[in-house]
């Protein structure tokens, strides 16, 4: 056995001989503040790791491992042959986000393992753990004895102490991601997407993910007894999960361990355990607000396809120009400008082209007039789920884009299956969503993900991968059969979905009318509305309202002042499902915004100013619910007022049911 050790003082190693037919002595790793420790046996040849904090248990001991092809056993029958160590200490800076600066600081022990008997097979574990929490990953070594491979389970767990409560969507039952959270036991769960926000009895928040989801298939979760939560990978279409080549590395299991929901929700784990930028020149990644001809088509004002209430017109798109110029918006979305919407295109997407509009929108003479007015076209490639058939397209199409002046394009794939078979989060979807992105950057376009598979981080990696949906997003508010998304909605996901990376939610909307569908609408306040560009975060923003609806309203102003990248943020208050306060930093500038919001109760906060600089003065910009504001009969009256306020005074917030409160703080010279 070679044993390698760079620093005793972080990671503590009692072993012995260890054979896959005994139990060996445990192996230990703490983190660097020395609260958190993950705990490896090696019990009758399987490796199970365990975790706790400050002594209290997190994790009981947990399996890992594989099953093969063939119901190849690929998780006993192990010997440790091999540790080695390591720690680091950095700081990375973010070219947007909802931080600027990340502090890498974690300690990494990886261990080798090989099979004590027939092929001597090798599978190598690292872990890497930080102060608010950890992540471990499999490598597959080139070997002779194991080449091309499938998967056709993972054995990792996650075994609590107790029966646990926790919010979740489910995995399978409701495509796209796009569901109502649940808040049950961990026993009485569905298979679950992840991210997965568990609520503690200690007061502590565990949150299951993972980070760098390349080549391979989605993780699950779902409960196979009381208190373990065992991995169940998105399949193939004929049922196998991952086809594998060593070498290979599969994607990091993450678990956020936090003692509130600042630390939950503001934990870089995910963006830590990712590469480094492969684009060297980011000087074209860019975030910014949009508006758009969008909503108004789920309103039934335009449609989709050509015909007498097209939306995607030159002339149309020319009015959502100036309106973006004369706001300082920088980009108009065009949804429905190409070839292929006509018909039932959901299920004949291989109709779609993308690099020929319909005769009524000169793309051309569309985008030489944004460029005028400093706006940029953001352009649109619905694919109808037809994955293959766009990416015989892509190079052609991302370079028409490219040639126009275009650097964003909103990616859509509405179709339960991508080409009719395969899942949005399997390793067919994981391996043409890279495609896209990578191929993006090539021409320098900027990448809005919609039905996608659940962001992991990536956008380190690849900052051009700016935004996903993967969420029940406003549009729900249009057309939906339930009414829309209930007021607790909003208070959830910034502590589920959100803690995967941005989320293109689309709010905005001050017109809370629906003539197409008189019982589905926004279900909030319109200050509620100005408060969700700070609780949610997107790179990308949208106001997604038609601008007549802008025009001449003052809480327009907020909108068009919030920014969209962010020096640092905090979580003042908050409480899953029923109210959050976020508490965002202008980035390269010394203002500061507030967004708070409620479920379906009327709230009162007292909200500390600390978080403002000490020795200066700020004025208050403030939008909140008016006196008699209500989600239901009243949603759209809201106040302005103006305050001088300082780090030392407490600012009182009051809410409407469904209702929120948005505040600029400007710093005063």
């Amino acid at each position: 056995m070679i044993l390698k050790l760079k620093n005793l003082a972080f990671v503590l190693l009692f072993i012995a001989a260890a054979t896959a037919c005994s139990t060996s002595p445990n192996l230990q790793l703490s983190s660097p503040n020395g609260n958190l420790k993950i705990t490896l046996t090696n019990d009758q040849g399987t490796l199970y790791y365990a975790v706790s904090k400050k002594n209290e248990i997190i994790l009981q001991p947990s399996p890992l491992g594989f099953v093969l092809g063939d119901n190849d056993n690929f998780f006993s029958h192990f010997s440790i042959v091999e540790t080695t160590t390591d720690s680091s200490n950095s700081t990375w800076e973010q070219p947007w986000g909802e931080s600027r600066l990340v502090v890498d600081h974690h300690n990494q022990l990886v261990v080798k393992l090989q099979e004590t008997e027939g092929k001597k097979r090798q599978l190598h574990v690292i872990f890497r753990l930080f102060n608010d929490g950890f992540g471990f990953r499999y490598a597959f070594p080139q070997q002779d004895s194991l080449k091309n491979f499938v998967i056709m389970e993972e054995k990792t767990a996650f075994n609590f102490p107790t029966d646990f409560k926790a919010w979740w969507i489910p995995a399978y039952d409701e495509v796209f991601y796009e569901s109502h959270a649940r808040f049950t036991p961990l026993s009485q769960m569905d298979t679950v997407t992840t991210p997965l926000t568990i609520e503690a009895e200690n007061g502590y928040y565990y949150a299951i993910h993972e980070a760098n989801l390349t080549d391979y298939a989605k993780m699950n979760l779902y409960p196979k007894d009381k208190t373990t939560l065992s991995c169940d990978l998105s399949p193939w279409s004929n049922g196998v999960k991952v086809y594998g080549t060593t070498p290979l590395v599969t994607p990091w299991r993450t678990m956020i361990v936090a003692e509130n929901l600042h630390q939950l929700v503001t934990s870089n784990i995910m963006l830590n355990l990712n590469e480094p930028s492969k684009i060297d020149d980011l000087s074209w990644i860019k975030p910014g607000k949009y508006i758009g001809i969008w909503w108004e088509i789920h309103l039934g004002k335009y449609t989709w396809s050509s015909g007498k209430k097209h939306g995607a017109t030159t002339e149309n798109t020319k009015k959502y120009i100036d309106f973006a110029a004369a706001n300082g918006f920088s980009g108009v979305l065009v949804e429905g400008w190409n070839v292929g919407w006509d018909g039932d295109w959901t299920k004949n997407g291989l109709t779609l082209d993308f690099t020929k509009a319909y005769p009524d929108f000169d793309i051309q003479a569309v985008t030489d007039y944004a460029r005028l007015k400093n706006v940029e076209l953001i352009g649109h490639h619905e694919t109808a789920g037809m994955a293959t058939h766009y990416e015989k397209q892509l190079d052609s199409a991302f370079k028409f884009y490219h040639d126009l002046g275009v650097h964003v394009v909103k990616t859509g794939y509405v179709n339960p299956l991508l080409d009719d078979k395969e899942l949005h989060d399997g390793q067919f979807a994981v391996r043409h969503y890279r495609t896209v992105v990578e191929t993006a950057a090539r021409y320098q376009i900027m990448i809005d993900n919609h039905e996608p598979v659940m962001p992991t981080g990536l956008q380190r990696t690849w900052p051009n991968f700016m935004t996903h949906e993967a969420v029940r997003g406003q549009e729900y508010d249009a057309w939906s059969p339930d009414g829309g998304n209930p007021p607790h909605h909003t208070t959830i996901i910034p502590f589920l979905r959100g803690l995967a990376g941005p989320m293109d939610f689309t709010q905005g909307t001050f017109n809370f009318d629906n003539p197409v569908h008189p019982g589905t609408r926004v279900q909030t306040t319109l200050a509620k509305q100005l408060a969700l560009y700070v609780v949610i975060y997107s790179p990308l923003a949208m106001a997604s309202d038609g601008p007549e609806n802008y025009t001449a309203v003052k809480a327009f102003d907020f909108i068009k002042s919030v920014p969209t990248s962010w020096e640092k943020t905090i979580i003042p208050q908050a409480k899953i499902g029923e109210y959050a306060v976020f508490v965002r930093q202008q980035r390269e500038g010394n203002d500061w915004y507030l967004g708070a919001i409620t479920n379906e109760n009327e709230r009162s906060l007292s909200v500390e100013l600390s978080f403002l600089d000490a020795d200066a003065s700020y004025l208050a910009r403030i939008y909140s619910d008016a006196a008699d504001a209500d989600w239901k009969t009243n949603p759209t009256a809201y106040e302005y007022t103006e305050q001088v306020v300082d780090a030392s005074q407490t600012m009182q917030i009051t809410m409407a049911k469904g209702g929120g409160c948005a505040i600029e703080f400007v710093k005063k010279e």
